[in-house]
């Protein structure tokens, strides 16, 4: 009987994290934050980092032990290092989440808000990547996950998200080069894509509006945004060892927006 299937007799649940030790960016609001509870749920340990301690504050509170946070902004390198020495001497699992999404037309956008979504979408999830590989190479196990978008595979027309856009892409051909080079070294890297859900960030520009609101159903063949729930399994996938032939690959989980 083969490993997986001996694995399954035994009862033995592929998606599980416990035991491990995760890290989560943008863990203060939104998806960062709900990804941190399912982490935390499955029996991670998990380091949130977040530029609102506050917030991160409240979240290790109310879940109680397993749970550090840590000030981070992912644009300053120094507090990078302090994120990642925070989870100790293991890290089994990173999620790159911290991310922003300002509007801009390419004609118009300013290049210092260029430069800031780049730093902090881009540069700052390298940073991070680069800190805790290290760890992950030296005990030759680890899974990355980066949080990119659906806006990363195809454009965001008609809305003008140029450097969003431009940066999720670029994770996107981060997450591939990533994974070969370490893939011998017992590091997997993918990629989550999410489409359309419900956070801080969205609320008011596309939840907060009947015409986006319209315009999310007319153009996701599912009809719909995502639920709350919906990204958890995905989630679990990655981070466990029931994904441990994948690496380089872009999940997209947006209801077909990128089928179309």
């Amino acid at each position: 009987m083969s490993e997986a299937l001996t694995l399954a007799a035994e009862g033995t649940d592929l998606f599980s994290v416990a035991g491990k030790v995760a890290i989560i960016t943008g863990a203060s609001s939104g998806l960062g934050e709900r990804f941190a509870r399912v982490l935390h749920g499955a029996g991670a340990t998990v380091v949130v980092g977040a530029r609102r301690l506050d917030r991160l504050e409240e979240l290790a509170d109310e879940l109680g032990e397993r749970v550090v946070p840590v000030e981070c902004d992912v644009s300053v390198d120094a507090q990078c290092a302090r994120l990642v020495d925070a989870a100790g001497e293991r890290v089994d699992v990173l999620v790159n989440n911290a991310g922003v999404c300002p509007e801009g037309r390419g004609e118009d956008e300013p290049l210092d808000q260029w430069r800031q979504v780049m730093d902090v979408n881009l540069t700052g999830l390298f940073a991070v990547t680069q800190l805790a590989a290290r760890k992950m190479i030296a005990q030759r196990a680890g899974s990355i996950i980066n949080i990119t978008s659906m806006l990363g595979l195809v454009a965001s027309a008609p809305i003008n998200l140029a450097s969003y856009a431009a940066s999720k892409g670029a994770v996107v051909n981060l997450t591939r080069e990533l994974a070969c080079q370490w893939a011998r070294k017992g590091v997997r890297v993918n990629a989550l894509a999410p489409g359309w859900f419900l956070t801080e960030m969205t609320a008011e520009k596309m939840f907060g509006s009947a015409d986006a609101m319209e315009f999310l159903r007319r153009n996701t063949p599912m009809g719909r945004a995502g639920l709350d729930h919906e990204l958890d399994g995905t989630l679990l996938y990655l981070a466990s060892d029931a994904s441990s032939f994948l690496t380089g690959v872009t999940i997209p989980v947006d209801g077909g927006w990128t089928a179309r």
